[in-house]
C-alpha cells in the first residue's frame, strides 16, 4: 500500500472525527508543555529532583554507554531518545513511549539523540512498591497469574497517562498545592500504569505471590551479598524452588543468569571504588569478591571496553571536560 495514500486517508479520518482530532491536539500540546517545563526547571546539563521521587535529566549531546543499576521507576522522555540494555535485550524509547522498570537490575543505558539546540530532556518517577500495592487494592486488581514477567519494557505513552504526568510537573509552580496534590497524581499515574499494557509487570512486583516476586527477593539477596560466593542451591532452597527452576525463572525476569547478574554488580561496584575512593585495581577486585586480579582485569575489560585504570582515567577526563564546558 502507498504510504502517502495511507497518510492522506488517516488525515481525512481525523478531520471527520472531531473528538479524535482534539485528542491528538491535546496530546501534542501536553508533549510540548512537558518539554518546556522540564527545560525551564533544569537549564543546564545534569539531574535534579524537584519533587520527592521525581527526577529530571538534561543532556546536550549523545552519551556513551553508562553502566548503572535500575530501580523501580516510570521513565518518560520529553525530547530526544534513549536506549537501555538488559542482558541481551534492547529497549529504545522517545517522547511517544515510556519505560517501566520494576526490579533493581544492572543495566546499560545510552542517550541516542541530543544536541545543544534540542537537548535530551527526561523524567523519572520512582515507584514505591507499597504505594503500588495500595493502589492495586483500591482498584480491586488482584494478581491472577504466576507467569514470569520481564522486569523492564517499553510501551506507547497514551494521552491520559501523559496528561497526568504533565499535571504532576505543573505542581512545581505551586509548592503549597504540590504538598496535597502530588500524592494524588502519583496514585493516578500508578493506576493508569496498572490499567495499561504493562499492568502485569507492575502487579507481579507489588503482590506477594508469583515467581516474579521470588526472583525479586533473590535479586535483593544477590545485591546485598554480591561480594560473597554465589550459592545457587541455598538461594533456590530458601525460595522453595529447584535449582533448574530458579535458573529458568531468574533469566526470564532479569534477562541474565544469576552468575552474570552477580558479575555485573561486582564490576560496577569495583568501578565505583576506583573512581570514588581511589582504590587501585587489585584492591577493588579483592573488595568485591575476586580472588584473582588477572581474572578481574579480563572481565572488567570485557564489560567496560578497557582495562580498569585506563577506563577510570577516561571517566575522570570526561568529567573534567564536562565541568570545564559548563
Amino acid at each position: 500500500m502507498n504510504p502517502a495514500k495511507t497518510s492522506e486517508k488517516s488525515d481525512r479520518n481525523l478531520m471527520n472525527d472531531p473528538q479524535a482530532k482534539r485528542q491528538v491536539e491535546r496530546a501534542q500540546a501536553n508533549r510540548d508543555e512537558l518539554k518546556e517545563r522540564i527545560a525551564h526547571a533544569i537549564p543546564h546539563d545534569g539531574t535534579i529532583e524537584p519533587l520527592k521521587g521525581l527526577h529530571f535529566n538534561r543532556a546536550s549531546s549523545p552519551s556513551e554507554c553508562v553502566h548503572s543499576v535500575s530501580i523501580p521507576a516510570f521513565c518518560a522522555i520529553a525530547q530526544g531518545s534513549k536506549e537501555v540494555l538488559l542482558g541481551s535485550d534492547r529497549y529504545q524509547y522517545d517522547p511517544m513511549h515510556y519505560l517501566l522498570a520494576t526490579v533493581e537490575l544492572p543495566i546499560i543505558s545510552q542517550i541516542l539523540e541530543a544536541s545543544k539546540a534540542q537537548p535530551y530532556l527526561s523524567l523519572r518517577l520512582d515507584l514505591d512498591p507499597t504505594l503500588v500495592g495500595s493502589v492495586m487494592v483500591e482498584a480491586g486488581y488482584p494478581s491472577r497469574s504466576r507467569a514470569d514477567v520481564k522486569a523492564i519494557d517499553v510501551s506507547p505513552l497514551n494521552a491520559n497517562l501523559l496528561d497526568a504526568v504533565v499535571r504532576l510537573v505543573r505542581l512545581l509552580d505551586s509548592p503549597a498545592e504540590a504538598h496535597v496534590l502530588a500524592p494524588l497524581i502519583k496514585r493516578e499515574i500508578i493506576y493508569r500504569l496498572l490499567m495499561g499494557e504493562q499492568g502485569n509487570r507492575l502487579r507481579h512486583i507489588a503482590v506477594l505471590g508469583g515467581y516474579t516476586y521470588h526472583i525479586a527477593r533473590a535479586v535483593e539477596r544477590l545485591r546485598k551479598d554480591f561480594n560473597e560466593p554465589l550459592k545457587i542451591e541455598s538461594i533456590a532452597r530458601e525460595l522453595g524452588m529447584s535449582v533448574s527452576g530458579f535458573h529458568h525463572h531468574f533469566k526470564s525476569v532479569t534477562a541474565m543468569s544469576p552468575l552474570q547478574f552477580q558479575k555485573q554488580l561486582r564490576l560496577q561496584e569495583a568501578r565505583r571504588l576506583m573512581l570514588g575512593e581511589n582504590l587501585d585495581a587489585t584492591s577493588a577486585a579483592y573488595r568485591v569478591g575476586y580472588d584473582d586480579a588477572s581474572h578481574f582485569n579480563r572481565e572488567y575489560k570485557r564489560l567496560f571496553g578497557a582495562p580498569p585504570m585506563r577506563d577510570v582515567e577516561r571517566l575522570r577526563e570526561t568529567a573534567r571536560e564536562t565541568a570545564s564546558s559548563i
